[in-house]
């Protein structure tokens, strides 16, 4: 029907567009179905946890797990705590030596194994193994290899006339020694994601450097790890947040009865401690929002400066 120029929409279009927002409202429905466990979940077991935890910063516990508003007597008891300096300045310590060499013996690694050699997928699955045992497993043998008495480590040292150590009761050498388990037990879950990484990079990339005259060495500096920071980056981060947060390898190795665990004990140890040993849940809390606080300042510079040297296609 025309009026004065302008023609009406048929029924037909009416019908059409009504049955695309029903098809769109079904779409949406469905998509928050598939996702409400996964929200749930995250609601649950995180978003919670931090709320409650930020809340029980602010008070004290007393017997029986009762509790009372503290207000920010927690917190400026932070500020005088000299355990918490010395368990700062150990995580500290911890994450400048594991971070760098558990990336850089993951490319080295993945890179290695991104090759084609025979039995590839044997040494893939004996790098992956740390990953998927039991981490008391791995304290258990690792204890044994550190043994000062008859450890396999002393033994072999022996061999050379090197003289033994005390590797996990020297306060020299018992952080390093936590951080050599960490950095082989981290290679197997780095080296698949830098597998990843590595395949994702396009082989034409190599073809031409090859017509030029460019070597393995030289494909590696100027191709791959310029691709490949992307995938750097992602480990980094996850590396940095996980380091910051040890604690099951300096529980097992180490234990609370040892006189090493000042020299040893991270940020996320002495909150267990406080929590569960003294049962000062409130203080414990508030150390936990201090890391919580200090995990999200690094990854914010982290996302801001990785603008400066990682390289998209």
């Amino acid at each position: 029907m025309e009026s004065q120029g302008v023609v009406s929409p048929s029924p037909h279009i009416h019908a059409t567009t009504h049955k695309r927002s029903n098809l769109a409202r079904s779409q949406w429905l469905w998509g928050y179905l598939m996702i409400a466990p996964f929200f749930l979940g995250l609601l649950g077991f995180y978003i919670w946890p931090i709320i409650q935890t930020f809340y029980f910063s602010f008070t004290k516990w007393e017997a029986f797990n009762t509790y009372s508003w503290a207000g920010l007597d927690n917190y400026k008891r932070l500020v005088q705590d000299v355990s918490l300096l010395h368990a700062l300045r150990n995580t500290v310590t911890y994450v400048v030596m594991f971070v760098p060499m558990s990336i850089i013996l993951s490319i080295i690694v993945a890179t290695l194994l991104n090759q084609k050699i025979r039995g590839l997928a044997i040494y893939r699955t004996l790098f992956f193994l740390p990953v998927v045992t039991m981490p008391a497993a791995v304290a258990m043998v690792w204890k044994w290899l550190y043994n000062g008495d008859y450890g396999l480590i002393n033994y072999v040292l022996s061999l050379f006339a090197i003289k033994a150590q005390n590797w996990l009761t020297d306060p020299k050498w018992a952080l390093f020694a936590i951080v050599v388990v960490a950095v082989w037990s981290s290679i197997g879950n780095n080296m698949i994601i830098f597998l990843s990484g590595l395949q994702g990079i396009s082989s034409s990339y190599y073809e031409a450097a090859s017509i030029d005259g460019a070597g393995p060495f030289r494909k590696f500096y100027v191709i791959t790890l310029p691709l490949l920071t992307p995938t750097i980056f992602f480990v980094t981060v996850i590396s940095l947040i996980g380091a910051f947060q040890v604690f099951d390898l300096i529980y097992m190795m180490i234990g609370s009865k040892s006189l090493m665990v000042e020299n040893t004990q991270s940020v996320v140890y002495l909150f267990y401690k406080y929590a569960f040993e003294n049962n000062d849940k409130g203080y414990a809390s508030a150390v936990g929002i201090f890391l919580l606080v200090i995990i999200m300042l690094i990854t914010a510079v982290q996302m801001k400066l990785q603008k400066k040297w990682v390289h998209y296609e």
